[in-house]
């Protein structure tokens, strides 16, 4: 068996022939023979002159060999009480009906429909749908805000908005259709038409001729064949939050995306046809159009689209029960649902209830995976617990530990090594490698890889300026991080929250790593606030773990002390306050740019993205003001 090495190394040598033998596990209507369009670099293009179909690769292939009565999607809904299991073969047909339901009311390939829904298997129906004609699809993370709604809309400018009209968080039902009312009235540019799925949790009031039901329509369709696009035609549109308040439209092509995606769901994540892949998280982010949609079902696997919270639907058990219950091989989720997990249920009592006999690996991304919880999952999973690192904007791991390839040495706090396909470099300001190490930014050479975005929509010069600019020749990461001897990597933090503490350079990472190692914290964040001599100085928020009753001014002092044993004086680790919850995105990111803005007294906006915004109010309280600018 070939080595990581050996694959790696195949890649370097050839960029070109690695890919291009990748893609001959897709089905193509016309096989691409350019595989790399490089005439308008540093724009460059994977596959342009192919002619395919994502749709059909996803599931029409599968039912053609005969594995049409495999289960293509499981819904596991503990917020409704609820499972459905639904067939390749039935797939199929609900998909080219709510296509032809589309074709019907006019859309055609290239135009943009706008799918507003939650974890319900329906969500993956409009988006396979949408690639089954050649729209492009515009997923927005259900439940978000009429303004945030409204910005999306003018963006893709969508002929069509496909949505649910609720959605549940917990035992709360979000009412989705005034939302959509409100998006719609707010927004420039109008649709022609909604297409709503009637839920009985709360059914949404219809406008005659404008809003139409998705049930009763379907019902009646005519089925629509699979629409022939170009390689480098887009397949969806997905946007992430921008540095300016205007989200950034990530732009995916259809050719590229199909190959990186199949290819990782062997080489990554040692997933066949046949086996249960489940993603926990949700169709609104990347990960959900990567691997909960299109990954798994390229490569025939069974998908888990999961409704529910990592803990309370009901308890801390829930992802253990699934994995059970449907006999999952590959879990994906973000390392705040595992910490959540960690805090409620410790000492792992409701995760030893259930047999995880089948689960052969847990995957972690969306953030920095933190040494403890990676060591806590081990412990109590006996399992592979993988971190990789990957963004929006690459549509898959950047770096990960192979197991499909061979399993290497697990090295918490690093999500291993980069993937075929990336060159990844350790560069300093001036754009120059750094010694092993050595804390830089992050960077990647030129030109990305398959299924990475080629651009931003509508906003080319955007697109170069956010991401080419900085360094040339080279992606810019925005992550800042080290390379080990071995060549792993160590994300230790947004390039934005590496602080200078009296010219030293330092990673809040790092400060994070040690105090997630007292035994009393179950997580916790570092952020660099105002600090009239050294310019920045670091303050530490922590929670603690359920069920500890020692003081917090005890607490607070042992962690000051750990992160001063352990990183040193230079630090200037001085304050460390106990609260209840980090503000975090419905993502799981922390919110650290904010907070630092509420301690530094600068003006700030309660982000869209916000999962609770009671913890950022709590934060307000503790934090507003506390830091001390040069003056």
């Amino acid at each position: 068996m070939a080595t990581y090495a050996d694959i790696y190394a195949n890649w370097q040598a050839d960029p070109e022939a690695f890919w291009a033998k990748a893609a001959t596990d897709i089905d193509w209507i016309k096989a691409p023979d350019v595989i790399l369009d490089t005439a308008n670099a540093p724009m460059t293009t994977w596959f342009a002159d192919a002619v395919c179909n994502t749709c059909y690769n996803a599931v029409d292939r599968h039912v053609t060999a005969g594995r049409g009565d495999q289960i293509a999607i499981i819904h596991d809904s503990p917020v409704t009480n609820s499972q459905t299991k639904i067939t390749y073969a039935d797939l199929l047909d609900r998909v080219s009906r709510v296509a032809g339901v589309l074709a019907a009311k006019g859309i055609v390939k290239g135009d943009r429909v706008v799918i507003y829904m939650p974890m319900i298997p329906e969500a993956l129906v409009a988006m396979l749908a949408c690639a089954r004609i050649g729209a492009v699809h515009s997923v927005v993370f259900g439940g978000f805000a009429a303004h945030e709604l409204a910005v999306r809309i003018d963006d893709a400018t969508p002929k069509a908005i496909l949505a649910a009209s609720c959605g549940i968080e917990g035992q709360k039902v979000i009412p989705y259709k005034p939302l959509l009312d409100g998006a719609i009235a707010r927004a420039d540019h109008k649709p022609d038409f909604t297409l709503v799925l009637q839920r009985p949790q709360a059914e949404a009031e219809m406008v005659d001729g404008f809003d139409f039901d998705w049930t009763a329509e379907a019902a009646i369709a005519a089925h629509a064949p699979c629409t022939p696009v170009g390689g480098a035609d887009p397949l969806y549109i997905l946007h992430t939050s921008g540095t300016t308040g205007q989200p950034k439209g990530v732009v995916r092509h259809n050719a590229g995306h199909m190959v990186a995606l199949n290819w990782t769901m062997k080489n990554i994540y040692n997933v066949d046809a046949g086996d249960v892949f489940w993603a926990a998280s949700d169709v609104g982010w990347v990960v959900g159009h990567s691997y909960i949609c299109y990954g798994p079902l390229l490569a025939g696997c069974t998908t888990v689209v999961f409704e529910g919270k990592p803990i309370g639907t009901p308890d801390a058990g829930t992802f253990w029960r699934v994995i059970e219950e449907h006999d999952v091989k590959v879990l994906f989720t973000a390392p705040t649902a595992l910490r959540a997990i960690k805090r409620e249920d410790p000492n792992a009592e409701c995760l030893h209830k259930y047999d995880l006999s089948g689960l052969q690996s847990l995957f972690l991304a969306g953030e920095r995976a933190d040494p403890d919880t990676i060591g806590w999952a081990q412990k109590h999973l006996q399992k592979p617990i993988i971190d990789h690192w990957w963004q929006t904007e690459t549509g898959w791991a950047i770096a990960a530990n192979p197991l499909g390839i061979e399993e290497l040495a697990i090295k918490p706090g690093s999500p291993a090594v980069p993937m075929p396909g990336y060159q990844v470099d350790i560069l300093d300001e001036g754009g120059n490698p750094v010694a092993a190490g050595e804390l830089g930014a992050i960077a990647i050479k030129l030109p990305l890889p398959p299924g990475a975005l080629p651009t931003l929509w509508n906003a080319e010069d955007r697109y170069k300026s956010a991401y080419l600019q900085t360094f040339p020749s080279y992606y810019e990461t925005g992550d800042a991080g080290i390379k080990d001897d071995d060549g792993y990597l160590y994300i230790m933090a947004r390039t934005d929250d590496v602080i200078n503490v009296a010219g030293h350079r330092l990673s809040t990472g790092a400060m994070e790593e040690v105090l997630s190692n007292h035994p009393d914290v179950a997580e916790c964040a570092v952020i660099g606030i105002g600090d009239a001599l050294k310019g920045q100085a670091p303050l530490g928020l922590v929670c603690l773990n359920n069920g500890t009753d020692r003081s917090e001014e005890e607490i607070a002092k042992e962690c000051v002390a750990l992160v001063r044993q352990e990183i040193g004086p230079v630090a200037a680790f001085k304050r460390c306050i106990v609260i209840d919850a980090l503000p975090k995105t419905r993502s799981g990111k922390v919110l650290r740019g904010t907070m630092v803005s509420i301690a530094d007294s600068k003006p700030w906006n309660l982000p869209a993205t916000i999962d609770d915004p009671a913890t950022l109010d709590a934060i307000a309280a503790r934090i507003a003001g506390i830091g001390e600018a040069l003056s």
